[in-house]
Protein backbone atom coordinates (compact mmCIF):
# COMPACT_ATOMS: atom_id res chain seq x y z
CA UNK A 1 0.00 0.00 0.00
CA UNK A 2 2.94 2.66 -0.84
CA UNK A 3 2.12 5.79 -3.10
CA UNK A 4 4.41 4.17 -5.92
CA UNK A 5 2.09 0.60 -5.70
CA UNK A 6 -1.23 2.42 -6.19
CA UNK A 7 0.38 4.84 -8.77
CA UNK A 8 1.28 1.86 -10.60
CA UNK A 9 -1.84 0.76 -10.39
CA UNK A 10 -3.43 3.87 -11.98
CA UNK A 11 -1.03 3.73 -14.82
CA UNK A 12 -1.93 0.48 -15.78
CA UNK A 13 -5.13 1.10 -15.84
CA UNK A 14 -4.39 4.53 -18.07
CA UNK A 15 -1.97 1.95 -20.26
CA UNK A 16 -4.53 -0.38 -20.70
CA UNK A 17 -8.13 1.53 -21.08
CA UNK A 18 -9.86 -1.29 -19.62
CA UNK A 19 -13.69 -1.76 -20.28
CA UNK A 20 -15.57 -1.32 -17.06
CA UNK A 21 -19.48 -2.59 -17.84
CA UNK A 22 -21.53 -0.69 -15.33
CA UNK A 23 -25.25 -1.80 -14.24
CA UNK A 24 -25.62 1.49 -12.29
CA UNK A 25 -27.85 3.79 -10.59
CA UNK A 26 -30.06 5.61 -13.16
CA UNK A 27 -29.40 9.18 -11.08
CA UNK A 28 -25.44 8.50 -11.32
CA UNK A 29 -24.60 6.74 -14.82
CA UNK A 30 -23.42 9.66 -16.87
CA UNK A 31 -21.37 10.61 -13.62
CA UNK A 32 -20.39 7.55 -12.74
CA UNK A 33 -19.38 6.99 -17.29
CA UNK A 34 -17.20 10.23 -16.48
CA UNK A 35 -14.84 9.58 -13.77
CA UNK A 36 -14.73 6.05 -15.42
CA UNK A 37 -13.24 7.91 -18.36
CA UNK A 38 -11.12 10.61 -16.11
CA UNK A 39 -9.60 7.93 -14.32
CA UNK A 40 -8.71 6.20 -17.81
CA UNK A 41 -10.76 3.41 -17.90
CA UNK A 42 -13.44 2.71 -20.66
CA UNK A 43 -17.23 2.74 -19.78
CA UNK A 44 -19.97 0.98 -20.76
CA UNK A 45 -23.71 1.16 -19.66
CA UNK A 46 -25.05 -1.90 -21.14
CA UNK A 47 -28.39 -3.51 -19.47
CA UNK A 48 -30.47 -4.42 -22.63
CA UNK A 49 -31.31 -7.95 -22.42
CA UNK A 50 -30.66 -9.57 -25.73
CA UNK A 51 -27.27 -8.10 -25.19
CA UNK A 52 -26.16 -7.93 -21.83
CA UNK A 53 -24.66 -11.25 -21.21
CA UNK A 54 -22.52 -11.21 -24.07
CA UNK A 55 -21.29 -7.49 -23.91
CA UNK A 56 -20.48 -8.79 -20.07
CA UNK A 57 -18.84 -11.66 -21.27
CA UNK A 58 -16.40 -9.18 -23.10
CA UNK A 59 -15.69 -6.59 -20.43
CA UNK A 60 -12.57 -6.21 -18.21
CA UNK A 61 -14.66 -6.14 -15.15
CA UNK A 62 -18.68 -5.53 -13.84
CA UNK A 63 -19.90 -3.39 -11.61
CA UNK A 64 -23.30 -4.01 -10.20
CA UNK A 65 -25.53 -1.04 -8.59
CA UNK A 66 -28.80 -1.95 -7.26
CA UNK A 67 -29.37 1.91 -6.77
CA UNK A 68 -32.55 2.32 -9.49
CA UNK A 69 -34.35 -1.30 -9.28
CA UNK A 70 -36.57 -2.71 -11.59
CA UNK A 71 -37.97 -6.12 -13.11
CA UNK A 72 -35.69 -5.77 -16.19
CA UNK A 73 -32.91 -4.27 -14.38
CA UNK A 74 -32.90 -7.02 -11.96
CA UNK A 75 -33.08 -9.88 -14.99
CA UNK A 76 -30.23 -7.74 -16.66
CA UNK A 77 -28.31 -8.11 -13.70
CA UNK A 78 -28.84 -11.69 -13.27
CA UNK A 79 -27.56 -12.51 -16.72
CA UNK A 80 -24.27 -10.07 -16.76
CA UNK A 81 -23.61 -11.55 -13.28
CA UNK A 82 -23.81 -15.11 -14.87
CA UNK A 83 -21.44 -14.15 -18.23
CA UNK A 84 -19.05 -12.51 -16.28
CA UNK A 85 -18.49 -15.87 -13.82
CA UNK A 86 -18.21 -17.98 -16.75
CA UNK A 87 -16.15 -15.67 -18.25
CA UNK A 88 -13.35 -15.62 -15.35
CA UNK A 89 -14.42 -11.66 -14.84
CA UNK A 90 -14.37 -9.81 -11.81
CA UNK A 91 -17.05 -7.88 -10.55
CA UNK A 92 -18.62 -5.51 -7.88
CA UNK A 93 -21.36 -5.61 -6.04
CA UNK A 94 -23.15 -2.05 -4.56
CA UNK A 95 -26.06 -3.70 -2.23
CA UNK A 96 -27.21 0.10 -2.32
CA UNK A 97 -30.40 0.21 0.06
CA UNK A 98 -30.24 -3.63 1.43
CA UNK A 99 -33.25 -4.00 3.13
CA UNK A 100 -35.45 -1.48 2.07
CA UNK A 101 -37.55 -3.67 0.18
CA UNK A 102 -38.26 -7.45 -0.01
CA UNK A 103 -37.23 -7.65 -3.84
CA UNK A 104 -34.29 -5.24 -3.64
CA UNK A 105 -33.15 -7.37 -0.43
CA UNK A 106 -33.85 -10.75 -2.09
CA UNK A 107 -32.00 -10.12 -4.82
CA UNK A 108 -28.74 -8.55 -3.22
CA UNK A 109 -29.12 -12.20 -1.55
CA UNK A 110 -29.39 -13.83 -4.38
CA UNK A 111 -26.26 -12.17 -6.00
CA UNK A 112 -23.86 -12.73 -2.86
CA UNK A 113 -24.32 -16.72 -3.52
CA UNK A 114 -22.56 -15.71 -6.67
CA UNK A 115 -19.39 -14.50 -4.90
CA UNK A 116 -18.56 -10.67 -6.10
CA UNK A 117 -14.84 -10.12 -5.53
CA UNK A 118 -15.73 -6.96 -3.99
CA UNK A 119 -18.73 -5.57 -1.96
CA UNK A 120 -18.97 -1.92 -1.40
CA UNK A 121 -21.33 -0.03 0.64
CA UNK A 122 -21.86 2.55 3.24
CA UNK A 123 -22.19 1.83 7.17
CA UNK A 124 -25.77 1.14 7.31
CA UNK A 125 -25.93 -1.16 3.95
CA UNK A 126 -22.62 -3.55 4.97
CA UNK A 127 -24.11 -3.49 8.82
CA UNK A 128 -27.74 -4.58 7.44
CA UNK A 129 -26.51 -7.02 5.16
CA UNK A 130 -24.62 -9.49 8.23
CA UNK A 131 -28.35 -8.66 9.99
CA UNK A 132 -27.49 -5.97 12.33
CA UNK A 133 -29.90 -3.36 13.15
CA UNK A 134 -29.90 -0.10 11.86
CA UNK A 135 -31.35 2.77 9.96
CA UNK A 136 -30.36 4.95 7.31
CA UNK A 137 -31.63 8.39 5.40
CA UNK A 138 -31.86 8.17 1.61
CA UNK A 139 -28.42 7.11 0.67
CA UNK A 140 -26.90 8.34 3.51
CA UNK A 141 -25.31 5.95 6.13
CA UNK A 142 -25.75 6.24 10.05
CA UNK A 143 -24.28 3.22 10.90
CA UNK A 144 -20.96 3.96 13.33
CA UNK A 145 -17.35 3.32 11.88
CA UNK A 146 -17.34 0.35 14.73
CA UNK A 147 -20.64 -1.28 13.71
CA UNK A 148 -20.18 -0.96 10.31
CA UNK A 149 -16.53 -2.25 10.00
CA UNK A 150 -17.22 -5.33 12.67
CA UNK A 151 -19.89 -6.18 10.29
CA UNK A 152 -17.87 -5.48 7.29
CA UNK A 153 -15.40 -8.37 8.96
CA UNK A 154 -17.98 -10.38 9.75
CA UNK A 155 -19.48 -10.82 6.12
CA UNK A 156 -15.91 -10.80 4.55
CA UNK A 157 -15.13 -14.43 6.50
CA UNK A 158 -19.41 -15.31 5.87
CA UNK A 159 -19.22 -15.03 2.36
CA UNK A 160 -15.35 -15.14 1.42
CA UNK A 161 -15.11 -12.01 0.01
CA UNK A 162 -13.19 -8.70 0.47
CA UNK A 163 -15.50 -5.93 1.53
CA UNK A 164 -15.16 -2.42 1.19
CA UNK A 165 -17.03 0.09 3.71
CA UNK A 166 -17.27 3.54 2.62
CA UNK A 167 -17.67 7.02 5.49
CA UNK A 168 -15.84 9.13 6.91
CA UNK A 169 -12.52 6.64 7.23
CA UNK A 170 -12.95 3.72 4.05
CA UNK A 171 -11.79 0.49 5.04
CA UNK A 172 -11.10 -2.37 3.19
CA UNK A 173 -11.17 -6.15 4.76
CA UNK A 174 -11.00 -9.85 4.30
CA UNK A 175 -12.03 -10.69 7.54
CA UNK A 176 -8.82 -11.17 9.20
CA UNK A 177 -6.54 -7.55 7.82
CA UNK A 178 -8.05 -4.69 7.48
CA UNK A 179 -6.83 -1.38 5.40
CA UNK A 180 -8.31 2.03 6.49
CA UNK A 181 -7.90 4.87 4.48
CA UNK A 182 -7.90 7.99 5.71
CA UNK A 183 -7.95 9.85 3.03
CA UNK A 184 -10.98 12.22 1.28
CA UNK A 185 -13.51 15.00 2.52
CA UNK A 186 -16.66 15.46 4.48
CA UNK A 187 -17.77 17.83 1.60
CA UNK A 188 -18.21 14.96 -0.97
CA UNK A 189 -21.16 13.22 0.85
CA UNK A 190 -22.77 16.89 -1.46
CA UNK A 191 -21.93 15.44 -4.54
CA UNK A 192 -24.74 12.74 -5.93
CA UNK A 193 -23.63 9.08 -7.14
CA UNK A 194 -20.13 9.22 -5.44
CA UNK A 195 -20.43 6.16 -3.69
CA UNK A 196 -21.60 4.90 -6.92
CA UNK A 197 -17.73 5.73 -8.87
CA UNK A 198 -16.24 4.39 -6.13
CA UNK A 199 -17.55 1.04 -6.87
CA UNK A 200 -16.50 1.99 -10.58
CA UNK A 201 -13.35 2.59 -9.75
CA UNK A 202 -12.89 -0.42 -7.70
CA UNK A 203 -13.92 -2.43 -10.85
CA UNK A 204 -11.52 -0.60 -13.02
CA UNK A 205 -8.30 -1.69 -10.49
CA UNK A 206 -9.88 -4.68 -10.79
CA UNK A 207 -9.21 -4.92 -14.36
CA UNK A 208 -5.60 -4.34 -13.72
CA UNK A 209 -4.66 -5.62 -10.53
CA UNK A 210 -6.28 -9.06 -9.58
CA UNK A 211 -6.10 -9.04 -5.86
CA UNK A 212 -9.27 -7.72 -4.49
CA UNK A 213 -8.57 -6.34 -1.17
CA UNK A 214 -5.59 -4.10 -2.87
CA UNK A 215 -7.54 -2.77 -5.71
CA UNK A 216 -10.34 -2.70 -3.71
CA UNK A 217 -8.00 -0.09 -1.08
CA UNK A 218 -5.92 1.56 -4.26
CA UNK A 219 -9.48 2.39 -5.71
CA UNK A 220 -10.49 4.43 -2.85
CA UNK A 221 -7.03 5.78 -1.90
CA UNK A 222 -6.94 7.42 -5.43
CA UNK A 223 -10.47 8.75 -4.79
CA UNK A 224 -10.32 10.43 -1.51
CA UNK A 225 -7.13 11.91 -2.53
CA UNK A 226 -9.26 13.40 -5.28
CA UNK A 227 -12.11 14.19 -3.19
CA UNK A 228 -9.40 16.41 -1.19
CA UNK A 229 -7.80 17.97 -3.98
CA UNK A 230 -11.30 18.68 -5.24
CA UNK A 231 -12.59 19.90 -1.70
CA UNK A 232 -9.55 22.57 -1.27
CA UNK A 233 -10.84 23.88 -5.40
CA UNK A 234 -14.16 24.01 -5.21
CA UNK A 235 -16.79 26.58 -4.31
CA UNK A 236 -19.96 24.72 -3.61
CA UNK A 237 -20.82 21.04 -4.66
CA UNK A 238 -21.73 21.67 -8.16
CA UNK A 239 -18.10 23.09 -8.95
CA UNK A 240 -16.82 20.19 -6.44
CA UNK A 241 -18.64 17.11 -9.14
CA UNK A 242 -16.45 19.08 -11.85
CA UNK A 243 -12.76 19.15 -9.52
CA UNK A 244 -13.34 15.87 -8.53
CA UNK A 245 -13.07 14.64 -12.35
CA UNK A 246 -10.05 16.99 -13.30
CA UNK A 247 -8.46 15.59 -10.10
CA UNK A 248 -9.15 12.21 -11.00
CA UNK A 249 -7.45 12.93 -14.25
CA UNK A 250 -4.70 15.03 -12.78
CA UNK A 251 -3.34 12.09 -10.35
CA UNK A 252 0.29 11.13 -10.34
CA UNK A 253 2.26 9.67 -8.20
CA UNK A 254 4.07 12.90 -6.85
CA UNK A 255 0.49 13.74 -5.46
CA UNK A 256 -0.22 10.03 -3.85
CA UNK A 257 3.50 10.24 -2.21
CA UNK A 258 2.08 13.92 -0.48
CA UNK A 259 -1.08 13.25 0.27
CA UNK A 260 -1.28 9.48 1.11
CA UNK A 261 -3.01 8.84 4.41
CA UNK A 262 -3.74 5.06 5.50
CA UNK A 263 -3.20 2.38 8.10
CA UNK A 264 -1.21 -0.44 6.41
CA UNK A 265 -3.43 -3.82 6.64
CA UNK A 266 -3.88 -5.26 9.90
CA UNK A 267 -5.98 -8.08 11.97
Amino acid sequence: MTPDAIAATLTAIRARRPLVHGIVDFTAMTATATALLAFGASPAMVEAEDEVAEFAAKADALVIDLGTLSAPRATAIRLAVAAARAAGIPWVLDPVAFGATRPRTALAQELLTARPAVVRGNGSDIAALTGAAVSGHGILSIATSDVALAAARRLAIQAGMIVAVTGANDCVTDGRQTVVIRNGDPSTSQVIGLGGTATALIGACLAVERDPLVAAAHALVLLGVAGEIAAARAHGPGSLQVEILDALAALDAATLSRSLRIDQPSG
